[in-house]
């Protein structure tokens, strides 16, 4: 008898990409079922990749035979849209946490971002053991990682790059202020009672370097680019605690921070348009501060 299937489809860039793995291993591990991953949109015209391959993660990139119809064969994405059941069509409701999930049998495709731990809080350990890496961290990094373990160190990420360059973007999103990077670092320096080294992690290091003016001591960390963007995740996980933007990217940077002790800032508003709102994608734990 042939294993079933869970397909997530993917989409975006690394932050999103875990986001949809950890549902879909979520609800494969329920199910009993394989996982799949669609990546057919990481073709060379689009301005991500497919970065889960530097995780172990226990899924593999489906093959196009075991994919349903894309939306290029338009006749066959239709028809399948319309009365396909292998696999089920099922699509995110908004972008809260949708409890319809918990409950989806296997032999289903999921499309969304599910931007929330409530999806896969309850498989946690075994997400922390995925998304180890692979290689061992060398050179640059590793020498960052050994300044980062002398401690105490904050991560904080500033978000640009298309959130201020791409008007939809700009628009959704919109970017965190310096007042919140301030009132975020005053709250952890308050809390551990020591003055942290600060690591700037950004997709705009020569904006950081111009503008970012705190009352700490600030080491830009300006060693990757977007092709080696998980190792920029790697050195966030390794700082004692985290300074997030409105970002996945940098959500997961926090996440994977195993310490138990750990501070983690996020903003309290994590849309700039009004219309957009996902009340659970914040842990329980997190401080939020607007």
């Amino acid at each position: 008898m042939t294993q079933p299937h869970v397909i997530s489809r993917l989409h975006g860039g690394l932050g999103n990409q875990l986001f949809q793995y950890a549902v879909g291993r979520a609800v494969a591990l329920r199910t009993g079922a394989e996982l799949l991953l669609d990546a057919r949109l990481f073709t060379d015209a689009n301005p991500f990749q497919y970065d889960l391959g530097h995780f172990q993660i226990e899924a593999r990139v489906a093959a196009e035979n075991e994919l349903p119809p894309a939306k290029d064969r338009k006749i066959a994405y239709g028809l399948w849209r319309l009365f396909g059941r292998s696999p089920r069509f099922v699509r995110e409701r908004g972008l809260a946490y949708n409890k319809r999930i918990a409950t989806i049998t296997a032999d289903c495709y999921l499309h969304g971002y599910f931007q929330s731990q409530r999806y896969f809080a309850d498989i946690a350990p075994t997400l922390w053991s995925d998304l180890k890496f692979k290689q061992p961290i060398t050179g640059e990094n590793a020498r960052m990682a050994e300044r980062i373990g002398i401690g105490p160190s904050v991560s904080m990420h500033i978000r640009r790059g298309d959130y201020i360059t791409n008007a939809k973007a700009q628009a959704a999103h919109g970017s965190t202020d310096l007042g919140y990077y301030e009132r975020a670092l005053a709250e952890i320096r308050s809390r551990i009672g020591q003055d942290p080294v600060v690591y700037l992690f950004s997709n705009d290091p020569q904006w950081v370097r111009e503008n970012m003016q705190l009352d700490a001591e600030l080491v830009p960390v300006a060693i990757n680019d977007g092709r080696t963007a998980h190792e920029d995740l790697r050195l966030m996980s390794l700082c004692d605690h985290n300074i997030i933007a409105n970002s996945t990217f940098s959500w997961w940077g926090a996440w994977l921070n195993p310490s138990h002790s750990k501070i983690v800032v996020a903003p309290a508003r994590w849309f700039a348009d009004p219309k957009l709102s996902n009340p659970d994608i914040t842990p329980p734990g997190w401080l939020r501060l607007e």
